[in-house]
């Protein structure tokens, strides 16, 4: 017998709850003593003469990590010279790598090689597992270097970054979560006092100023922290092989006789498939896990649901961070290539108050130490 048809989605919350809790507080109890550590300086912090700019988050899933730090990239790579380290999660190799052209998601990472791709010639950019040794030695191979953005650094705190920026999801506040596994919070919501500046990711376009005041009112931080809201925008669809004549440009040219495959491998993709469906009602989802690398065995999965779509047109849209992976894997038919677009993600700061990110941010860089 199924007993877990005997209960009710409630019941089987609170039993799910009471099993999992033990394990809550004993993940609780390791992050307590690691920050306590570093707090009474029982765990070495090293500081850098160069400012180092932390964008991270404290929950597990997607924030928008590599769209913010492409935003910063671009306002301010005349004005400093710009490096990007990353761990390079997922990739196939280990220790120190600066990026080159001859590099593949595989040697530096998904969202790495988005950045170095698209920001080639304009910004450095490595990957190191530890934060220490890869500033060391991006500072050694480039003297001239004068800002580091440390991707997803706010957990690593081996590096003291001159700013802290921290990610937070509209969608997922805080203060309404819990720590993993109970949640998805990686640390308390109290550590958040400790960053300079916040922003709330993926808000609503129309967001009130009533839910503003919400927001700042519950995330309740101390006066000299700055917080800012942002959302997702989609641009155009662009196609992820090189093809003359593209048979999508816009959305809007859509016809209710397409058909769309929306193709996958990010930590939330609810938002794109929300935003596909403004455009066509003839969806079919594919979703893989996250910075998820596609075999010869998922292409054949994927384009046996591709061929199944009823429509006189068929499209595979995919995201930005999937189309990297796609474009260099060998196992991709050629015969597909023109039919696979991705949608670029860019993001957008919502105005308030005459408050501006950019120069926020610039302000705490520049700031002089007391």
């Amino acid at each position: 017998m199924d007993f877990s048809k005997l209960l009710n989605k409630e019941q089987r919350k609170s039993i799910l709850d009471a099993l999992l809790t033990p394990f809550s507080w004993a993940y609780g109890a390791c992050v307590w003593v690691r920050n306590t550590s570093f707090n009474l300086g029982l765990l070495p912090q090293e500081e850098f003469d160069v400012p180092v700019v932390s964008v991270g988050n404290i929950t597990v899933g997607g924030t928008g990590k590599t769209p913010h730090v492409e935003y910063i990239i671009e306002a301010l790579y005349r004005r400093y010279h710009v490096a990007v380290l990353s761990r390079g999660y997922k990739r196939k190799t280990k220790g120190f790598i600066l990026a080159s052209n001859n590099m593949t998601p595989r040697d530096i990472g998904d969202e790495p090689y988005q950045i170095y791709r698209k920001y080639n010639g304009l910004i450095t950019l490595a990957v190191c597992e530890s934060r220490r040794k890869g500033i060391r030695e991006l500072l050694r191979l480039d003297p001239d270097i004068n800002l580091i953005l440390l991707d997803d650094g706010f957990q690593h705190r081996y590096v003291k970054p001159k700013v802290n920026v921290v990610l937070v999801d509209y969608n997922r506040p805080p203060y309404d979560d819990r720590l993993m596994p109970l949640g998805t919070l990686r640390e308390p919501a109290e550590r958040l006092l400790r960053c300079d500046i916040v922003v709330v990711t993926k808000c609503p376009s129309d967001l009130k100023a009533m839910d503003i005041r919400m927001m700042k009112k519950n995330l309740d931080l101390f006066p000299s922290q700055q917080l800012y809201f942002s959302n997702i925008r989609y641009a155009d669809p662009i196609p992820v092989f090189p093809v003359q004549s593209p048979q999508l440009t816009s959305l809007q040219w859509l016809r209710e006789d397409d058909a769309l495959l929306c193709l996958t491998g990010i930590a939330t993709p609810k938002p794109l498939v929300r935003y596909l469906r403004q455009y066509s009602s003839n969806i079919k989802v594919m979703h893989f896990d996250d910075h998820h690398f596609f075999t010869r065995r998922d292409f054949s999965d994927i384009f046996k649901v591709y061929n199944s779509l009823e429509g006189k047109r068929k499209f595979i849209i995919t995201t930005e961070k999937d189309a990297v992976r796609i474009m260099n894997n060998p196992y991709y038919p050629p015969t597909m290539r023109n039919y696979i677009f991705y949608i670029p993600m860019r993001v957008g700061f919502l105005e308030q108050e005459g408050l501006n990110f950019i120069e926020g941010l610039v302000e705490k860089i520049d700031e002089q130490e007391q």
